[in-house]
This record gives C-alpha cells, structure tokens and sequence, in this order.
C-alpha cells in the first residue's frame, strides 16, 4: 500500500516574543483607534468559526479585531513613508499590546514629527537600516558553516521592538557549540526545541490537495504529499490561479511540473485533478517561498476561483483586499490541518535556512505570527482583518498532532510560531518572472475584482 503523507512545514519560523514593554521611553501623544476600512467586511459577516478563532486565540471581539487591523495597515503605510524620507531616523513600527501605534526612531526631531502626526514614539540605538544591514551579515556566516552546525539555527529575526537580531537555536548539542561572530551587535539567542520524530497525518475535509513528483497511478511512488490551497488569483490573460507554497511543489528544484488534486481518501489514485504547478521559487535571490497553481476548468467550475478562503466545517471568508505585515497586527490563517487559528504578527521580518533533500541550503524570508500552525498547514492563507497577508511556509509546531499539545509544548519556549510569506511580494516576483506569460499581472481574487 502506498504510504500516505503530510507535507510537512519545512521551514521552521522563528520563536520572537511579543514585548510587554514597548510602551517604555518617550510617549509624546497617542493616535486614536480607526473604524474598520471600507475594505474589510463587517464584522458580522465574518464566518462562525472564525469568529470563534479570534474570540479563543485574539481575546477579541470580531469588530476588535478588525479595528486593530486596519489600524495597522494604517500605520505601515504611514511608516513606509516616513522610512523613505528619513532613512537614518527610522527604526521600526508596531502596534503595542494597547492596539496603539508606535514609531521608534534615532531622534528626537524625528520624535517630534511622528508625535505631531499623532503617533506615539519611541528612541532606538539603531535604524532599521542598519539593524538589516546586521542580518544580512549573520546570514552569510550561518551559510558559511559546516552543515551540522547550521542546520541548529532555525531562524533570524529582526526585533525592532528592542533593537535587536533574535537567534532562534535549537537546544541541541551542536546549537550550543555555535561561536557567534562578535563583529556583529545586538543579536539574542533564544533556545528552541529540536525538531521530533515524524508524525503521520490523514488529510482534512476543506482546504487541502495532494501531489507527488509522478503521477498518482504510476505504480513506483512511494509518497504523496499534503499541502493547502492559498489564495485564488487571476492574471491579466484571465487565467484561474492560486498561490500556495514553493516547498509544496515535489519538483520546485527539478524544473518539472507535478499536477495537483482534490483528495479522494478512499481511493487516491482517484482523485480528481485541480490543476498544475505553472511556476515555484524556494529560497533564492527573492528569498521566497510560493508556488503557482494553474486551476483546471473542473476546479474553475467547482468554485475554486472565487475570492474566498475555505476554513472549518467547509465555512468561507471573503477576501477584500490586500495588506502587508506590521508587527501587532492581528492575524489568522487556514489550513488543512488546523483550520482557522489566529495570533499576532511578532516580527515583520524573520529569515530561516533550511535544506533540500539534495542537501542545498536555501534562505527564506518573510513574518513571524503566533498563530498555530500544523503540517499539511502549508500554503494556507494568512488573513489579517479580511485583507490577504501572506502564504503559510513554516511552523515551530509542524510535528504536533493538533494545536492544544503543541501550545502545551512549546509555552516555555514561547509559544507557537509560524513564518509568512508576505503576499505583495509574491504577486510582485510572479508578476516579474512571467516574462508576459502565465502569472502576468497577477492579482488575488477580491469581492471588489471578483
């Protein structure tokens, strides 16, 4: 009998915690909450069980929660900006555990014109310039080290909050050999357990798709992986798509196209086909993880093209629009495995290595949430408010059976953590690599572009 099994989270995010203190050091005055965006749903059109992820997870009301997400695409907008004029006074920006937006900057001039915008400040040792600069370093030496010893380092993080890189290192014997560099500053090493034996899981009704490197009726495939469908897009030729993770795709490094299907559990070989894998990048010059799905006509005719996610009990949440990652930003996910869980953006950018089953290293870039994340999980999409956020890449909790033991696990060490591929840099690499093809002028599916 062939072996069933999950894809599982291949990239391993970083375990940042969320501060308690960001409030700490020159408040000047306080931005007040913004009703939800026209974008957003109401609040009381968000599904049931999504509703009850973010009332168990958030705390939140639903117009709470999407209060606090539209505040924090606000306030991205206002810090991309601010950030290209002042490049030297910029040093990050969050939503504190308040909801309040926070500007931390070099200066007191700088201080002094993000209070007057109606932001609260905050004074930082560093730019934000320069605290990359310091994680571009740190990367190019983990990938100079002996593959034993880089294979202990889960991830880089960039913590704006407290001025620093956070190292998240495996509690292993060779993460505790690790000589760090010492021309490189402000970096905080924070132990992570190791990753545990592999755990066999069965596919979910709702978001969920095979596929192997063969087709599923060739009789010598030995495997066939889980994945979950993303967000449904179209390009300007009209083609039907959906974005998903690179590291999905079986033959992401072979150049060759693997087909995708709808789960027949009782008979795999069965199974319906969905679509294809048109384009995957893992890792690379772009540092992305993602894939693109071509939706076959059945698909297309199922529904899959609308602009919805599927998440528990086969509910669906419109998608409205489009939003970048902000830390404090509210956000929850879908997937096969965990269906709808939400959390918290704890850092807007994280970088992982990780390696191939050819043995290459490859470097992923994206967001850090809290949001559980489980195997087969990958590819879901991650929301914030009812806006498109990101693509689920990786998870501290992948080799957990469900979301209550992996919480339990890892509460000492954290809690939960996922990584995100941001969902406009997606669309802009797919859009640049379509050479005027399949891809081009991509766009995910809205209820404003349905």
């Amino acid at each position: 009998m062939r072996k069933f099994m999950a894809r599982r989270a291949t990239v391993r995010a970083a375990t940042v915690a969320f501060a308690s203190t960001v409030l700490i050091g020159p408040l000047l005055s306080t931005a007040t909450a913004a009703p939800a965006s026209a974008d957003q749903l109401a609040a009381d059109k968000l599904p049931a069980e999504l509703v009850t992820a973010i009332q168990r997870d958030l705390k939140m009301t639903p117009a709470e929660y999407l209060d606090r997400a539209n505040q924090a695409q606000q306030l991205r907008d206002y810090a991309t900006t601010f950030r290209s004029q002042r490049p030297d006074d910029f040093a990050g920006a969050w939503l504190g555990t308040d909801g309040k937006p926070v500007m931390a900057v070099t200066s007191l001039d700088a201080a002094k014109i993000a209070a007057a915008d109606g932001y609260q400040t905050r004074l930082a040792p560093i730019s934000a310039d320069n605290l990359e600069s310091s994680a571009d370093q740190l990367n190019m030496w983990i990938t100079s080290l002996p593959r034993d010893l880089s294979n202990a380092i889960n991830s880089v993080a960039i913590d704006f909050l407290n001025s620093q890189l956070v190292l998240s290192v495996a509690n292993t014997p060779a993460g505790h050999l690790l000589n760090l560099p010492t021309l490189i500053a402000n970096i905080k090493v924070m132990l992570s357990p190791d990753s545990g034996g592999p755990v066999e899981r069965r596919p979910m009704g709702g978001d969920t798709y095979i596929t192997a490197p063969t087709a599923l009726s060739d009789s010598s495939l030995r495997s066939v992986d889980v994945c979950s469908f993303g967000f449904n897009s179209v390009d300007s030729a009209g083609n039907a798509l959906n974005i998903s993770a690179g590291h999905c795709n079986p033959n992401v490094d072979k150049g060759t196209s693997a087909d995708v299907y709808i789960p027949n559990v009782k008979n795999l070989v069965s199974s319906p086909k969905a679509g294809s894998f048109v384009s995957s990048n893992l890792g690379g010059r772009s540092a992305l993880d993602y894939s693109v799905i071509k939706l076959n006509d059945d698909a297309v005719r199922a529904g899959m093209d609308q602009p919805s996610v599927r998440g528990a009990n086969g509910t669906t949440l419109t998608i409205t629009g489009v939003a970048d990652p902000i830390t404090g930003a509210p956000v929850c996910k879908s997937g096969q495995s965990s269906t709808f869980t939400c959390g918290f953006v704890v850092a807007d950018r994280v970088e992982t290595q990780l390696f191939t089953a050819e043995g290459q290293s490859k470097t992923v870039r994206g967001f850090a949430s809290s949001a559980c994340t489980l195997g087969g999980d990958s590819g879901g999409a991650i929301v914030t408010g009812t806006l498109a956020l990101g693509i689920t890449s990786g998870s501290n909790a992948a080799d957990a059976p469900n979301c209550n033991e992996a919480n339990t696990a890892l509460a000492q060490y954290g809690g939960t953590a996922s990584l995100g591929i941001p969902v406009r840099a997606i669309l802009t690499e797919i859009d640049a690599n379509s050479g005027g093809g399949v891809g081009s002028g991509i766009q995910v599916r809205t209820r404003s572009n349905a």
